[in-house]
């Protein structure tokens, strides 16, 4: 079951807000693309002048650009410097913003709509439910208490955000299939909207992906003995690739049954020696809890969920593996 959360300051804050911006976070995802173009699209037919935008990288990946509500999306220079509400979705944190998170002090008040279990609750007033599979879902039952109806680009926004956070039903938690249903009921074509964002991908990420693969590395004793497999991307191999190519590796990665942690290290294109890693684990073979990723990855200065988190970070791969490794043998 979702936890109970204040729906209704969310509401409050939205009903009366004059102007708004939703800023979703940097190398965005469908989740967070999907949701701040949902409740855009609420806002404009509500009549409220209103912006979305994330800080970088510069294009939306290519395989979320024919979201509805896409023309609500403008680069970072056209934000405001102040606005009556700024909107946060799926932001753990304000650094999670990139250079955008300067907006926040330009707002009368700032809304934070999350699910993130490590938020640090950085919004003049913040709206996360923990429990809930993915900040779309949230989103949905604002609407609801709000008393606006999820119509057809609405719901295959939220839907985008749904099938992708969830890895296509695979981690769907009490409600998830609740929602798809009523989503798919508005008409959107499920099957084709997962297809564009999950299951579509240029010739060069399967050369792209020999080369990643290749240096993937097991360490069994790793995470007291739950073990650890890694791989690294780096500048050279994303030449021709999208963003959305890179960030799908983890879901490769972290089959491997040896290990029950996964990281993937991605170089930053621009800044030799910048990464971005995405940590993933599983509960352990007899049932027991798994390691609590998001704890690492705070220690690391980042956040996320138990299963799923990242953290950005600079040095030479020998010194991000010792790192993350020191982390894990806290766990």
């Amino acid at each position: 079951m979702t936890e109970q959360v204040d729906l209704a300051a969310a509401v409050s804050v939205l009903d009366t807000a004059r102007s708004v911006t939703v800023l979703c976070h940097v190398q965005p995802d469908a989740d967070t693309i999907g949701s701040g173009l949902a409740l855009a699209q609420v806002l404009h037919r509500r009549g409220v002048p209103v912006r979305v935008s994330f800080a970088e990288p510069a294009e939306l990946p290519a395989s979320m650009r024919s979201l509805p509500g896409i023309e609500l999306l403008v680069p970072p220079a056209e934000v405001p410097r102040e606005v009556d509400v700024l909107v946060a979705v799926d932001c753990g944190s304000a650094g999670r913003l990139g250079a955008l998170q300067d907006r926040l002090s330009g707002a009368r008040v700032s809304l934070v709509l999350d699910h993130h279990r490590s938020n640090t609750r950085f919004g003049t007033v913040n709206v996360v439910d923990e429990s809930a599979e993915s900040t779309a879902g949230l989103i949905a039952r604002i609407l609801d208490a709000w008393g606006e109806p999820i119509d057809r680009d609405v719901a295959h926004c939220l839907y985008a955000g749904l099938v992708t956070d969830t890895g296509s039903f695979k981690w769907a938690r009490p409600g998830s299939h609740a929602l798809a249903e009523r989503l798919l009921a508005t008409g959107i074509d499920g099957a084709g909207i997962t297809r564009t964002l999950m299951d579509t991908h240029p010739f060069g990420w399967l050369t792209m992906l020999s080369r990643v693969l290749a240096s993937a590395q097991l360490d069994r004793e790793a995470a007291a003995g739950a073990g650890l497999v890694y791989a690294f991307v780096r500048r050279e191999d994303l030449d021709g690739v999208r963003s959305e190519e890179v960030e799908s590796i983890i879901d490769l990665v972290r089959t491997t049954s040896e290990a029950e942690v996964a990281a993937v290290f991605k170089e930053s294109r621009s800044q030799p020696e910048q990464w971005t890693v995405s940590l993933r684990s599983h509960d352990s073979a007899d049932g027991s809890p798994g390691v609590d990723v998001a704890r690492v990855a705070t220690a690391l200065g980042g956040g996320g969920h138990r299963y799923a988190a990242g953290y950005s970070t600079s040095g030479t791969p020998e010194d991000l593996v010792a790192a993350l490794l020191g982390e894990l043998g806290g766990c």
